[in-house]
């Protein structure tokens, strides 16, 4: 019975050094509320987020290219509405948004479904 519990006591020790509780990134994520007026004459701008696919205002961009779409001349306060596919998992969204925090003139908006 005492060697068994030394080597739970070991396996323990073990796999408490070895484990890491720190997180490896982080998404802020805010709830909605008032922000700076937007002039009238700026459009917002639409982007459909689907399994495979990624559109702005109907037209296909890649992740990596979002900084040199119509996102990366958008004007300070551009309402960015992302709207979700179906079968769209958690992680495709996360990616989505760290690629638009290289953005910070966007106001970006999350459309449930």
């Amino acid at each position: 019975m005492t060697s068994l519990i030394d080597v739970i006591f070991l396996l323990l020790l073990f796999f408490m050094l070895t484990s890491t509780f720190s997180k490896f990134a982080e998404v802020e994520l805010a709830a909605a509320g008032a922000g700076p007026a937007v002039p009238g004459d700026t459009k917002p701008l639409f982007l459909q987020l689907g399994v495979d696919t990624l559109r702005l205002n109907g037209e296909d961009v890649t992740l990596a290219g979002l900084g040199a779409s119509p996102l990366g001349q958008a004007a300070e306060g551009t309402v960015l509405l992302v709207s979700l596919g179906a079968q769209v998992d958690a992680q495709r969204l996360i990616d989505l948004l760290v690629a638009l925090r290289g953005l910070p003139q966007l106001n970006v908006s999350v459309l449930g479904g």
